[in-house]
């Protein structure tokens, strides 16, 4: 009875897998290996894996080889970046790790040293390390590659499925095998197959030649013979089957800038998988590698200059792209607009400087989630492409398009481009299953006829191996499969937009919210806090400085080695908390670093500022700087701790002076053991520590429905993967509220600052609540510290307000976007938890209320009740996450009309960015403000000095989806330059109004 095809595979992949045991025909021990200068043998246990060790030996292969065909094979326990040197003085570089443990070598005697670390791609430690192999081989070509070639036309098969070509292919491949002539010695052939998964069970294996015989020549020979024939066979299918589609291929290697192993690890990554690609450019003409990230190579300039050179000249040479523009892959939920805006001035400037190229490519393959910002950013920063895989991992719903415009708040549109690879994603294989099915989830082929692929290990970097190198010059000749070739990503991106040009693509507006990873907007909230302070304390010690320097101080001094630092800390698996413990204590103490630094640039630019202001006979002066665009009424804590809450006003992007004797609360502040009042809130505190009552007196309307600031944990935070990556959504079935607060106390009654303090404790944990209202503020405050010491449990604070819309509006970069309140599809049901930036809103038409805050990002608004994520305590990949103390501020702000006619988001940037003061004496009161903007309400992005010439940088935008006019006021002598980019080049305007909805305007003011 005839096998059925199924039948016949099983046999063909049994009877390919026996080629590879004839595929070297010798091999010779590499001996005299040392570890740390000390003797190692082979197969001994390392004396130790701490940290970076070193091997080292000396090698000399058979005289008798051919040199082309030598190859050296290396496992030594771990990750290595190995150095071979000749003696004549010739060296080469590569990495080693477990997909690249085989390199050729271009002489018989070499030295070989190393860089070793006892950890595996992923960080994993190998907790037994022990120098595995050492040895040259005498490489069969003929037999590797038939076994290669007969793997590939298995794959075809199997990934064919019921195509009409695949009895054919099995026809060839069985009669290339019945051409061979191989070895059957008893000996040799038991001793050559025993390392075979079926061989290793048997009980006990006979005796087992050290070195057995290879293939003889004239077996070698019948292999070389099959090899061309099944070859011919292949090219003969082809004119009957064509290639079904075409794949571009990028080589690729993603290397996390720190994720399961900390940055120094990284540094190292890097060398390993640079050598690497180079290494296999050396020796393939097509080859085509990929690599994104300025900080990468600003690194490589730093340790490795040499290796810097080596990549610059394959840039030139067109084989290694450098892609995406921007300084790092960073999370682009969490940053502020202007942080996106740095990471593509300053990426594109260092890309434009090291190699003279700027990109058009923006490649954030592994991001989680898309703000709707980032097509205007990516426009204004010369980029018109979009490349991402990670929409393919939405759990519920997909977007239903992979070649699209993408189309963001402002209308600005770039085109994108997803491929569905299932076979690793974006660390792609070269082999006909990995081929077959991108191609066939390509839903844009009826519009566009090729797909990218991105091939090579990644994650934990290492990149292509020369064995994809080598397939993909066999798959040429397939039948039936996708065309592919190597190409570059600018290249298949310059193709699509000719498609684009000719075609309707389908355009996606606005966010791209992934559907899974929702925690990592609240996962490692310590680095959340501290990159959103490092944020704002650059942007106000610029503007500081700049205001100063526009009344007749120097001109600033450029903060980008800061914002490098923040810029590197936005990485995708840093800023999101999903990396080891190890990396949160290096961000939060390099982000300490840049926060100190830049608030000692604050206190320099005060000071700049004060030497230019008028003197006078105020001997205890407070000098307040506003660095936002809105009035704001004078708060500050003087340095002896005394809190003021005044009537003043500090204009916006002004200096004021007063005189400390006058400032006089803003009115009555009444303050109980349960009640705060000021001229604009009353307060009520209920027993359980919630917010019984929040009274916005100038319309006499309540604005909690119930109690607000409810505190609800829920203990079955335990997703089914990706611990500190996601919230299930039934974490919410089991939920403890905590409403038996220990204590409720009155611990300020002044005129400036009233306060209610109230403690919790849940199981290990403590939460301690500190109500505030100031005299003249609008909001309440609540300044929360918690003590954490619970694991897979998560805090929340659930709002239910006293409005009702269909929609809620959560700040963004560079603006705001609505979502929907209700549930009633399965889009709206799985946006249970979404990023917001200072403050989430539900208004009526002349109501509303808002929660703020200065430290958070994971929120919910469903019905009339705004949720905020406080902490998790996930176990995973830090079983210590969010261990130990923390604080924050969040507050609830009652409002008329809609959120941005009711002071909203000038009441969150009070609340992010308090107004700057210091002590003076010797000056006049009054106030001083360089520079005003006037027309439509606008927010402030940032003031700072031009990259390039002398001059200021200013960047507004419009928050609220408005237009109109708008017009600068600047001293005498100065003047602002036509729009400008935030590339800071000029660039043509498309719109009727002096600002569109959600548009950045930037300019230069210059002076004379």
């Amino acid at each position: 009875m005839p096998l059925t095809i199924a039948q016949r595979l099983d046999r063909l992949k049994v009877r390919i897998a026996e080629l590879a045991h004839w595929r070297d025909r010798q091999s010779a021990a590499i001996d005299g290996w040392t570890f740390e200068g000390e003797p190692i043998a082979h197969h001994q246990d390392w004396p130790h894996r701490q940290g970076v060790v070193h091997f080292a030996a000396t090698a000399e292969a058979p005289e008798a080889w051919p040199l082309d065909d030598i190859r050296l094979q290396l496992d030594l326990g771990g990750e290595s970046l190995i150095t071979l040197s000749y003696p004549d003085g010739e060296t080469e570089t590569f990495g080693l790790d477990p997909y690249h443990q085989e390199f050729p070598v271009k002489g018989r005697r070499l030295s070989i040293a190393t860089e070793t670390v006892a950890r595996f791609p992923f960080g994993e430690p190998n907790r037994a390390p022990r120098l595995n192999k050492a040895r040259f081989i005498w490489l069969d070509g003929p037999a590797h590659r038939l076994h290669l070639l007969l793997k590939q036309v298995a794959e075809a098969i199997d990934v064919l499925g019921e195509h009409e070509v695949v009895p054919h292919l099995m026809d060839a491949a069985e009669h290339t095998l019945r051409s061979l002539d191989w070895p059957s010695d008893t000996a040799a052939y038991i001793s050559r197959t025993s390392s075979a998964v079926m061989q290793q069970k048997i009980w006990e294996l006979p005796e087992l030649e050290a070195n057995p015989a290879g293939l003889t020549e004239e077996q070698s020979g019948s292999a070389a013979t099959a090899f061309e024939a099944l070859t011919a066979r292949l090219k003969e299918l082809q004119k009957r089957f064509p290639p079904n589609g075409e794949l571009l291929l990028t080589g690729h290697a993603h290397i996390d800038l720190a994720w399961l192993w900390p940055y120094r690890e990284t540094r190292r990554k890097m060398r390993r998988t640079f050598n690497t690609a180079l290494s296999l450019m050396e020796r393939s003409d097509d080859f085509r590698f990929n690599q994104s990230t300025a900080h990468y190579y600003a690194q490589m300039e730093e340790e490795d200059p040499e290796l810097l050179e080596r990549i610059k000249q394959k840039v030139a040479d067109g084989k290694w792209e450098t892609v995406g523009g921007m300084w790092v892959e960073p999370d682009t939920n969490m940053p502020t607009g202007e942080s996106l805006a740095r990471q593509v001035l300053y990426g594109q400037r260092y890309f434009e400087k090291t190699f003279g190229t700027r990109h058009t490519v923006c490649w954030l393959p592994d991001c989680f989630g898309f703000s709707g910002a980032l097509p205007q950013i990516l426009r204004q920063g010369g980029i018109d492409s979009f490349f991402t895989i990670k929409v393919n991992w939405s759990e519920t719903n997909h977007i239903p398009s992979d070649l699209f415009w993408w189309k963001g708040l402002d209308g600005s549109r770039v085109l994108t481009h997803t491929f569905d690879n299932p076979m690793q994603g974006y660390n792609g294989f070269v082999q006909p299953d990995c081929y077959v099915p991108t191609w066939k989830n390509f839903r844009g082929k009826t519009q566009h006829d090729t797909s990218l692929l991105a091939v090579g290990y990644g994650d934990g970097g290492g990149g292509v191996t020369p064995e994809m190198v080598e397939r993909e010059v066999q798959l040429r000749d397939f039948p039936a499969i996708p065309q592919a070739r190597w190409g570059t990503v600018k290249s298949y991106y310059e193709q699509a937009h000719r498609t684009a040009g000719e075609k309707n693509l389908p355009v996606w507006d606005g966010e791209i919210y992934l559907e899974l990873h929702r925690a990592t907007l609240t996962s490692q909230s310590g680095v959340k806090r501290k990159h959103r302070q490092a944020e704002r304390a650059l942007i106000t010690a610029e503007t500081i400085a700049s205001l100063a320097h526009m009344l007749g101080a120097d001109r600033p001094r450029s903060l980008e080695s800061d914002w490098r630092v923040v810029l590197k800390n936005e990485f995708h698996d840093i800023l999101p908390g999903s990396s080891i413990r190890e990396v949160y204590q290096d961000a939060e103490q390099e982000l300490d670093g840049v926060i100190e630094h830049a608030k000692a640039e604050q206190m320099g630019g005060l000071q700049a500022l004060s030497a230019k202001l008028p003197k006078g006979g105020i001997d205890d002066a407070l000098v307040v700087v506003n660095p936002s665009l809105s009035p704001r009424p004078l708060s500050a804590t003087l340095s002896d701790g005394t809190v003021i809450a005044a009537a003043d006003l500090v204009a916006p992007l002004s200096v004021a002076v007063f005189d400390k004797g006058s400032l006089k609360p803003a009115g009555e502040l009444k303050a109980g053991p349960e009640r705060l009042e000021n001229e604009h809130l009353s307060v009520s505190i209920g027993r359980d520590g919630a917010v019984a009552s929040l009274v916005h007196k100038a319309t006499g309307r309540e604005a909690v429905d119930g109690s607000a600031n409810q505190l609800w944990v829920y203990p079955a935070d335990k997703p089914r993967n990706w611990d500190a990556w996601d919230i299930d959504a039934d974490y919410a079935e089991k939920a403890v509220r905590l409403d038996a607060p220990d204590s409720i106390t009155l611990v300020e009654d002044g005129p400036h600052r009233a306060a209610i303090r109230v403690v919790y404790r849940y199981r290990n944990s403590s939460v301690t609540q500190t109500y505030v209202l100031t005299a003249n503020a609008r909001r309440l405050d609540i300044e929360t510290t918690i003590d954490w010491h619970d694991r897979r449990t998560l805090l929340r604070t659930l709002n239910p307000v006293a409005a009702q819309a269909r929609k809620a509006t959560f700040e963004c970069a560079f603006g705001i976007v609505e979502r929907a309140t209700h549930t009633n599809t399965s889009w709206e049901q799985a946006m249970f938890e979404a990023v917001a930036h200072r403050f989430v809103d539900i208004s009526e038409p002349d109501f509303g209320v808002a929660l703020l805050n200065n430290a958070k990002y994971g929120h919910s608004a469903r019905g009339n009740v705004i949720g905020m994520s406080l902490v998790r305590g996930p176990i995973y990949p830090d079983p210590l996450a969010d261990e130990g103390e923390q604080s924050f501020t969040y507050a609830l702000m009652p409002h008329e009309g809609a959120w941005h006619d009711g002071g909203v988001l000038d009441e969150a940037i009070d609340l992010n960015q308090p107004l700057v003061a210091a002590d003076a004496s010797g000056l006049s009161a009054g106030t001083f403000a360089p520079l005003a903007v006037t027309g439509i309400p606008v927010a402030f992005s940032g003031l700072k000095p031009a990259e390039e010439g002398d001059g200021l940088i200013l960047r507004l935008y419009e928050p609220a989806g408005r237009r109109g006019r708008l017009a600068l006021d600047l001293p005498s002598g100065w003047a602002a330059s036509q729009p400008l980019n935030i590339l800071e080049e000029p660039m043509e305007r498309k719109g009727p109004a002096d600002i569109m909805p959600f548009e950045i305007r930037t300019w230069k003011l210059q002076n004379g």
